[in-house]
């Protein structure tokens, strides 16, 4: 199997396998209990906070476990939505982001609250004066993620915070660390998982600035500096820091070129400088993208078209409809995404297997003869 489809998902590392299996069988105390066993899982626990922090630039204290970046983003919007609604109802975001933002933040418009959705460019950028002109004296919450999922725009995260000074703002960094720098201090409420990075899925966290108000969303316990009850998943926070502390992009955006130069004819999507290294999102005219992705899979490629959360979807990719696109260039994209352990061989084998695909359905498309 050659798999191009690490947007959605990584292969877990063995180092990080490793460090995760003492807490599943031997040490497997409940980091609240007072006796050795939980004190040793409590020491594991926040060991692998002060791990991400070191790397991402907070205070231990201020990272929050949960259970991906999902839940993230959920805790982090909603909370701050509840904590300031007696100061305003007003939120803003952008057409691009992901389902798990978008979703939550259709629930809270329809609780009451007034939800402004920046636009983007067409290289699915989003510009910091244009959120700006749209804050108002009841605006609460800004929420931007870092890195497109589906075509790699890297967003101007800490522009927007001195373009909108004072406004709580959010960044899902799901698709960002590990990849690019991230700094949390570049934002207020910041978003993170482990299977993004090669780590376990069922593991991730957010970050929260010390004193920002957050009204939490799991309640009936003290655990995460009260921010999010229920007993923690200590195999995964260690699993997740390992992820973190290993993470080492190298040869990404190397590799990324190298197969976006030898692609068959198509037209690739985002911006060409300001992307992350690992995503790859290509149109090929004449062709269906869901055909190319199934032909691939028989062929044993693994790509996608987008947000494996919108899997099984039949409506058109919304971020690329956001961009502007023309409706048969959405039809007929395909993502391909890589991650550090992809290697030139995987590079090779699918630049052969894509060749073949697209020529053929050329070849019997109506659109193309």
């Amino acid at each position: 199997m050659i798999y191009l489809d690490n947007a959605a998902t990584t292969r877990i590392k063995p180092e990080v396998r490793a460090a995760m299996e003492p807490f599943l069988d031997v040490d497997f105390g409940n980091p609240s209990s007072l006796h050795a066993a939980g004190r040793k899982a409590r020491r594991a626990l926040e060991d692998a906070r002060e791990t991400i922090a070191g790397r991402l630039g907070g205070d231990p204290k201020e990272f929050v476990f949960t259970s991906g970046a999902t839940e993230s983003n959920t805790l982090a919007i909603v909370g701050i939505a509840e904590a300031l609604r007696s100061r305003g109802d007003h939120l803003i975001t952008t057409t691009i982001e992901h389902p798990s933002v978008l979703e939550t933040f259709s629930r809270l418009e329809r609780q009451g609250f007034k939800v402004t959705r920046i636009p983007v460019d067409a290289e699915g950028l989003v510009d910091p004066a244009r959120v700006a002109a749209a804050v108002t004296p009841m605006t609460v919450l800004i929420s931007v993620m870092t890195v497109n999922n589906e075509v790699g725009s890297l967003q101007p995260i800490a522009a927007i915070r001195k373009a909108a000074p004072g406004v709580v703002l959010h960044t899902d960094a799901a698709q960002a660390v590990g990849k690019v720098p991230v700094s949390v201090r570049d934002a207020d409420l910041v978003t993170f998982s482990a299977h993004k990075i090669h780590g376990p899925k069922g593991a991730g966290g957010l970050w929260i600035r010390k004193g920002t108000p957050l009204s939490p969303q799991f309640v009936g316990g003290g655990q995460e500096f009260e921010r999010r009850a229920g007993t923690e998943n200590v195999a995964g926070a260690v699993g997740l820091a390992t992820a973190v502390k290993l993470a080492a992009p190298g040869r990404i955006e190397q590799l990324r070129e190298r197969l976006r130069e030898g692609l068959p004819a198509g037209r690739p999507a985002g911006s060409p400088d300001r992307r992350a290294p690992h995503v790859l999102n290509v149109s090929f005219e004449g062709v269906d993208g869901e055909a190319v992705i199934l032909a691939l899979d028989a062929a044993g490629v693994c790509v996608s078209s987008g947000s494996a959360c919108a899997s099984g979807s039949t409506k058109p990719s919304h971020v690329l409809t956001a961009m502007g696109m023309p409706s048969d260039a959405v039809k007929s994209s395909v993502r391909f995404s890589l991650s550090e352990m992809t290697t030139d061989a995987e590079i090779d084998g699918a630049l052969a297997a894509v060749t073949r695909v697209v020529e053929r359905l050329r070849r019997i498309s109506p659109v193309t003869r």
